[in-house]
């Protein structure tokens, strides 16, 4: 183990360095430039044998990716924002072909207006896509994020995206531990395919049409995959804490066990919350902080679990879904406790194109909540907080 400074993008990086992929595949796009850019210069400089295929486009990179990975290889890439919206269609490819290629996104707002700094609008737009979601909070768990995707997008065979925040983590420098190359290379171990367009010995179709005949087969058995990697990020997660010695599930509290009321948040606004979280507490206030690491596949039972005990829930979403009954995070959540808690939920939409969220924003959805419990009275179910 040793102790490195580097921005988010450089962690992954130099976790792409560590697991000397077959293949990377990629296309400049900010805020995850700097992750393929460096990567690069570790490929000109023989650190690693990876082919390295710089594309004309985010399709193409995808693609590309599709094809290294059926005919055998361990396959990387990064983007965010347009870049992985220009990929959709390559996306239910990679899923539906079974194809464990890790996708680091550093998410960015989607345009327009033009907009390069962070919110969730990228990857929550392909929360549907048959991929699995992963969020960071910092650069310490993107680096550990990413090594622990290689192992659990082989073992479920499905594509896995680790998430953090544009610039907030991915240009940000920090302290974080990182294994030793010996170890991350242990952990990961030798990638052999189930299935390779390369093995002549054991010919395969891939990518077939499927028509009415199979088609909902097809997409059924995706669905029970993808429900089915909840077991295998859990187990990958165990393994992982006994090398590092840094524990993950799918989700991280603080201060929940004996509180009233309880916020849910996703990424880098995690850190923020936690001073939230004391200064109610000093108020009187029993207020509590879920994380959620795992957003796809969507960890419902560990969710019903960890908040039955609650009184108010106060999600915050740091995307938005035009025309819908609050954001996806919060669609999520209520729909996943209907019927197994009478708690209230509410919704905040924040931090939209990278405005900022402060300890006192996140202090007054904590005291608004406690005032829901109080007068057992919802005045709105969603909010835009910060809204000028």
């Amino acid at each position: 183990m040793k102790t490195l400074g580097l921005n988010g993008d450089n962690a992954v990086a130099y976790a792409m360095r560590q697991i000397n992929p077959d293949v990377v595949a990629g296309y400049p796009i900010t805020p995850q430039t700097i992750a393929i850019e460096k990567f690069s210069e570790y490929v000109a400089d023989g650190e690693v044998d990876t082919e390295f295929v710089a594309t004309e486009s985010e399709h193409s990179a995808m693609s590309a990716c599709i094809g290294a990975s059926a005919a055998g290889g361990r396959v990387m890439t990064s983007t965010a924002s347009a870049g992985l919206a220009f990929m959709w269609e390559t996306l239910y490819i990679a899923s539906s072909m079974r194809l464990p290629i890790v996708m680091n996104v550093m998410n960015r707002a989607l345009s327009g207006p033009l907009n390069i700094h962070c919110d969730h609008a990228d990857s929550m737009g392909a929360r549907d896509a048959g991929w699995i979601h992963i969020f960071g909070e910092n650069v310490q768990e993107g680096y550990d994020n990413i090594i622990q995707a290689v192992r659990i997008a082989e073992k479920a065979r499905l594509p896995v995206m680790p998430c953090f925040d544009g610039f907030i983590v991915s240009h940000s420098v920090e302290r974080f531990e990182a294994l030793e190359d010996e170890q991350v290379k242990g952990f990961i171990g030798d990638y052999t395919p189930v299935y390779s367009l390369l093995d002549i010995a054991h010919p395969i179709t891939s990518g077939p049409v499927a028509l009415q005949d199979y088609y909902m087969e097809h997409k059924k058995q995706e669905h029970e995959a993808l429900n089915d990697s909840l077991r295998v990020i859990k187990d990958v997660a165990k393994v992982y804490k006994k090398l590092s010695g840094r524990g993950y599930d799918t989700m991280a509290e603080y201060k929940l066990k004996d509180a009233d009321v309880a916020i849910v948040v996703l990424g880098s606004t995690a850190g923020t919350a936690r001073p939230a979280i004391d200064a109610a507490r000093k108020k009187g206030i029993k207020a509590g902080l879920l994380k959620l690491r795992v957003f796809r596949p969507f960890p419902r039972d560990d969710l019903i679990k960890t908040l039955d005990h609650i009184k108010v829930i106060a999600v915050m979403d740091r995307s938005d879904s035009f025309g819908s009954f609050g954001g996806p995070v919060f669609s999520e959540i209520r729909s996943a406790l209907y019927g197994a808690t009478k708690a209230e939920i509410v919704d905040y939409i924040y931090g939209l194109g990278g405005r900022d969220i402060v300890v006192g924003d996140i202090l007054k959805v904590i005291t608004e909540a406690a005032t829901i419990k109080k007068e057992r009275k919802v005045k709105h179910y969603v909010q835009y907080l910060g809204v000028r």
